[in-house]
């Protein structure tokens, strides 16, 4: 018997591609992680591969907050404030989640693929950060992160692509600023979706850090990446928006054709 399953060999892979799109073209990654699991590693529960994604998503942000967070990047009493709602949200996605068939759940999620590979298409507006903080900041971040939790604990993702526009439109911080901050929200809501999951016995946790340490190297490997490709980013994004939609459209058929 192999001494490394191919399985886990693939659980590595999967993951460094997962940290490398992350930390190459700003977001969008995590939402390759459960068909990857799915699809590629072979965790054939749906809902398993949710629960062990959301954990996998939960730690990378973690490991990739802490950069961010020595350079000053990172607004904490905002990250709070959207976190605490967030995380309420994130419980109550989570758990409404597991009460929806498998089959359902490939599909609304390949649809959500759709919907995110076309906001990537459309780019990111900068902010500088002049507007920071918004009046009554505290009331917006909490309504904004409450409805980005619940999303990201439903279909146990990171939801970057909620939190860093939400952090902005509420708080008026700069873009910078809002990715920084944005990974405390995303490893929250992730740690809060994954220990819902692993309550009902839905999380594969030898395979989830395989994931985890195959996206630490990855993102490592993509942060060097991007600032020898930064003239490219652009048409990265268009090629990452591509495969994403290719995967949703591939989810799709797997779930709607007999």
């Amino acid at each position: 018997m192999s001494l490394f399953p191919l399985h886990d060999l693939l659980a590595v892979v999967c993951g460094s591609l997962v940290g490398f799109s992350l930390a190459l073209i700003g977001g969008g990654g995590s939402i390759l992680s459960m068909p990857m699991l799915l699809y590629v590693v072979g965790v054939h529960d749906p809902h398993r591969a949710i629960g062990t994604s959301a954990l996998a998503v939960a730690a990378n942000a973690f490991a990739n907050l802490i950069p961010h967070a020595r350079v000053g990047h990172v607004r904490w009493r905002a990250a709070f404030t959207f976190a605490a709602t967030g995380m309420v949200g994130a419980y109550m996605g989570s758990s409404l989640g597991k009460l929806v068939d498998g089959r359902h759940l490939l599909v609304l999620f390949a649809l959500l693929m759709l919907a995110i590979a076309a906001l990537m298409l459309r780019g990111r507006r900068e902010h500088d950060g002049k507007g920071y903080p918004h009046r009554n900041m505290f009331s917006r971040l909490g309504a904004a992160g409450f409805g980005a939790g619940g999303l990201a604990g439903f279909f146990g993702i990171g939801g970057g692509f909620l939190i860093v526009p939400g952090l902005v439109f509420a708080s008026g911080m700069a873009m910078i600023e809002a990715i920084g901050t944005s990974l405390f929200c995303v490893g929250a809501f992730g740690l809060t979706a994954a220990l819902n999951y692993a309550a009902a016995g839905w999380v594969a946790w030898p395979m989830a850090w395989k994931f985890v340490a195959g996206g630490v190297a990855g993102g490592w490997l993509g942060s060097w990446a991007a600032e020898k490709l930064s003239a490219v980013r652009g048409v990265l994004s268009l090629l990452f928006a591509a495969v994403i939609t290719a995967v949703a459209l591939f989810m799709l058929a797997k779930s709607l054709l007999p």
